[in-house]
């Protein structure tokens, strides 16, 4: 029998069910288009059988691709846990993603502790927007992931939820009952933007965008300048140059899940879930020890 299921291949339609399409999976892989659909076409060929099958403008998997997607995991996981096995030299750093909303309090105690418990990998951070961070975990380039949101996959582990708090300037005055109320707010897609917007919206406030961002940074600079209110997930630090605002609806946290990579060793995975859990119900503040960041456009 002269089939194989290549590596490069499984790892591109890994890639389309986790990325959700074709172009998105080629952006995650920094392929083509072209490229991942000829990897799928190259497993139908070995299989012998559709693998996936179009649906109005797109498509889904067929029985036969779900059946695959689920052994090209199990086979990818081996590859990477087989290629790291080869002594200390081979292991390369872990490497967390986290959006900024978690970054600056949760990180340097995750290192922390990940320093202890995995001195020979090394700790690496990348910083992004929640769904580049799900692309780049769906690819196996990163290991461990903090995402917002449900925990409803098995590699999700519930850590705890993220307090959201509003804040505003220093003597800004909210807006007479009924006029609208100036929200700064992430570019979408963005989790705090939609609790922020929901929150208000059940309390039959009007609001009125009146600043965006991509990055932490420029939603904070917007509210020091007094452009409206926004709502941040601090675990009790309060940004430099903002206020607390206690006169606005208190909004639900959001749950923060942990992303484990398959391959990913059990206890490293484990002490993280536990600092994490820990960190969140008593935050510590401390500073940034000095480790390897990543930083990407947005939050």
């Amino acid at each position: 029998m002269n089939r194989t299921l290549d590596i490069a291949p499984l790892r591109s339609f890994v890639a389309v069910a986790d990325a959700g399409g074709f172009q998105r999976a080629a952006d995650a892989l920094h392929l083509s288009q072209g490229a991942v659909s000829q990897h799928v076409r190259r497993l139908e060929s070995a299989i012998g059988r559709p693998l996936v099958e179009r649906r109005g403008r797109g498509s889904r998997f067929t029985a036969d691709g779900e059946k695959l997607l689920s052994l090209a995991r199990g086979i990818l996981a081996l590859h990477d846990e087989g290629l790291r096995s080869f002594g200390d030299e081979a292991r390369g750093p872990i490497v967390i993603g986290s959006t900024e909303h978690a970054a600056a309090q949760l990180l340097p105690h995750l290192a922390t502790t990940l320093d202890g418990s995995a001195p020979r990998y090394g700790v690496k951070f990348r910083i992004d927007r929640g769904t580049k961070l799900r692309e780049s975990f769906a690819t196996g380039r990163i290991d461990l992931a903090l995402l917002i949101g449900p925990a409803d996959d098995p590699r999700a582990t519930p850590v705890g939820d993220l307090a959201l708090t509003w804040y505003s300037a220093p003597g800004w005055t909210r807006p007479r009952r009924g006029d609208p109320l100036p929200v700064v707010a992430f570019d979408n897609p963005c989790a705090l933007r939609d609790r922020a917007l929901a929150t208000l919206s059940h309390h039959s406030i009007p609001v009125a965008i009146a600043a965006e961002a991509n990055q932490l940074a420029g939603v904070q600079a917007a509210v020091s300048a007094g452009a409206g209110v926004a709502l941040l997930a601090t675990l009790g630090q309060t940004p430099e140059g903002l206020v607390p605002r206690d006169d606005l609806p208190r909004p639900k946290p959001l749950p923060l899940a942990l992303w484990t990579r398959q391959g990913v060793a059990p206890a490293v995975a484990e002490r993280a879930s536990d600092a994490l859990r820990r960190l969140l119900t008593t935050p510590l503040l401390t500073e940034v020890p000095p480790h390897d960041f990543v930083l990407a456009k947005g939050a």
